[in-house]
């Protein structure tokens, strides 16, 4: 994190030793046919196509250059979203998805770059990596895809399984598959501050419905002969209801920690009847959970939190599970905040 992270690339032999994928090609193709798991298949040169795909929709083994991008796969098996927790040397509000690329030979999806960080885990066969900084990010035009027209790569390396490369953001980089590939990304998240101001303006204005429906009066109004001037007292009125929206200072932190945790669009929960606490708890694979200074945040909702209770629920999110002695530890209020998780299906038995 110190020498490498966001700054340049690193290339990590053997990262995980021996590794073999979590999810063979049949399952990763049954996935790809699900309609609330995102996927998209790219065909040389540059064919884009959106999933879901049956698998007679795509292309035969034998047929040379073209790449299934099955999207957010660790909400849907729990060896890959246990693979997505080895990267949690970074904060949660950070993590995105894992994304399992299946290419025959000579696929891949062209020169390109990302806007976020990525770590490139190579599963099955082999891909070959060409990399480079570059000032010119224009792209070829007239395809779906974002392809790099003038990419110049300065190193290569091939992957082997095991092997990872890490990309920092805008860092060009071309995969290409040798033979048939499958190739683990762990994305990260990036909200530009466009996006983040838009989402939390719009949250805010949902704090409004509490408002006491003051309508704005100018009793004191003199005739005026300049009529398209905005008058001062309403531009008050107008920085008055902003800072009332924002008077309590935890507002922002609040609605920012419901946002990071609100749960993908494709994500719902079974709910359950369950009258008593297992003796040991985990978050499910898809719930997200992280905490602030006063608040824990669990699948876009947020609790106060203080004492003993605060320091249970922050070892949850911390560490995804609790033991017995420390779910004995919390308050009845406590107690009866997992139960009601554990029934939304937020929470299992370990």
């Amino acid at each position: 994190m110190q020498r490498y992270w966001q700054r340049k690339p690193l290339l990590v032999r053997q990262a995980i030793p021996n590794f073999k994928p979590l999810v063979d090609r049949a399952s990763l193709f049954a996935m790809a046919a699900e309609s609330d798991v995102e996927s998209r298949l790219v065909i040389k040169p540059f064919k884009l196509q959106h999933g879901p795909f049956s698998r007679n929709k795509l292309p035969k083994l034998s047929q040379n250059d073209w790449t299934l991008l099955v999207q957010g796969v660790d909400l849907h098996d729990d060896k890959v979203a246990e693979l997505m927790h080895q990267f949690r040397f970074v904060p949660d509000a950070r993590l995105d998805d894992v994304m399992i690329s299946f290419a025959t030979d000579g696929g891949g999806v062209g020169p390109h770059f990302d806007s976020y960080d990525v770590f490139l885990l190579q599963a099955h066969g082999q891909r070959k990596w060409r990399i480079g900084k570059q000032k010119d990010l224009s792209l070829v035009e007239g395809i779906d895809l974002k392809v790099l027209a003038n990419f110049k790569p300065t190193h290569e390396y091939v992957l082997n399984p095991g092997d990872m490369l890490y990309l920092p953001p805008r860092f060009a980089h071309d995969g290409i598959a040798l033979g048939e590939c499958m190739t683990y990304s762990m994305g990260f998240r990036a909200p530009s501050q466009k996006d983040l101001a838009r989402e939390l303006l719009m949250r805010l204005s949902d704090e409004t419905e509490d408002f006491d429906g003051l309508l704005y009066q100018d009793p004191g109004q003199a005739a005026v002969t300049k009529a398209g001037r905005i008058p001062k007292t309403m531009q008050v009125f107008a920085q008055v209801a902003l800072d009332k929206a924002m008077k309590d200072p935890r507002t922002l932190a609040r609605i920012l920690g419901e946002y990071l945790t609100e749960p993908k669009a494709n994500v719902w929960f079974e709910e359950h009847q369950i009258l008593k606490l297992p003796k040991q708890l985990r978050l499910d694979r898809r719930s997200r959970m992280m905490y602030d200074d006063q608040h824990v945040f669990i699948n876009g909702e947020s609790w106060r939190a203080s004492g003993d209770d605060a320091k249970v629920l922050r070892f949850l999110a911390d560490q995804r599970s609790l033991a017995q002695a420390q779910i004995l530890s919390a308050s009845k209020g406590a107690k009866d905040l997992l139960l009601d998780w554990c029934n939304l299906g937020w929470l299992e038995a370990n």
